[in-house]
């Protein structure tokens, strides 16, 4: 059976409040990527089976908008504190335990993991972006492999499709 993976770096955070990392909101312009990558999912009819989420404000709420966007109830979102700051490995563990009916599954978290990750899957086969990033923020990588979650390893993935938001029009 094919799988896909839909990994998402949480939006643009705001760096202009005075708190901890964790805290961190969103700002305005990572509120609008959100919602434009939300709803170029919705356009491509990539609803996902499963959300996890780090529980890091900004992307629980990348997470909330992007389901608002597919219409999916905000408590289908499954929070994984290990997905916060967690390197490709720990990532890796988290998909390879997924429910072998789960068809697609959307991981929304950070770098340099995310990245990581994406690289580690797809044998290094991503483009880089104009500011040298595989994921800058808010961006979706597509990912298809066949086998079970268990058997997602190392080199195993093909990229599908990776999706910024800069590229996509406003509506």
């Amino acid at each position: 059976m094919t799988r896909e993976l839909l990994l998402l770096r949480h939006a643009k955070s705001d760096w202009s409040i005075d708190m901890d990392d964790f805290s961190r909101p969103l700002n305005k312009r990572g509120r609008r990527a959100a919602k434009r990558i939300g709803r170029w999912l919705h356009e491509q009819h990539l609803i996902p089976d499963t959300i996890l989420s780090s529980p890091a404000t900004r992307a629980l709420t990348t997470a909330q908008r992007v389901c608002k966007q597919l219409a999916i109830d905000e408590s289908a979102i499954i929070c994984h504190p290990r997905i916060y700051q967690a390197d490709a490995r720990t990532l890796l563990a988290i998909l390879k335990s997924r429910h072998h009916q789960e068809r697609r599954v959307l991981l929304v978290g950070h770098n340099p993991g995310l990245e990581d990750l994406l690289l580690k899957l797809t044998g290094h086969s991503v483009p880089l972006s104009a500011n040298g990033k595989y994921l800058p923020t808010a961006a979706l990588a597509q990912l298809v492999f066949k086998g079970d979650w268990a058997e997602l390893s190392e080199d195993t993935a093909t990229l599908v499709t990776l999706t910024r938001p800069d590229n996509l029009l406003e509506q």
